[in-house]
């Protein structure tokens, strides 16, 4: 019973840590095309990546 009161606040802040992070990357603007790199992975034109 006694690391309910140790385990409990600590998910509580790692679920607020995550939900931070995710907010993070959606108003940054990671999930704005998830189209496009899965595509480019069948593109067949051999041309390098760039800055390679």
């Amino acid at each position: 019973m006694e690391s309910l009161y140790l385990l409990l606040p600590l998910s509580v802040l790692l679920v607020l840590a995550l939900i931070g992070v995710f907010g993070w990357a959606v108003q940054a603007g990671q999930f704005d095309d998830l189209e496009r790199e899965g595509l480019r992975v069948l593109d067949a034109d051999g041309d390098p990546p760039a800055g390679a």
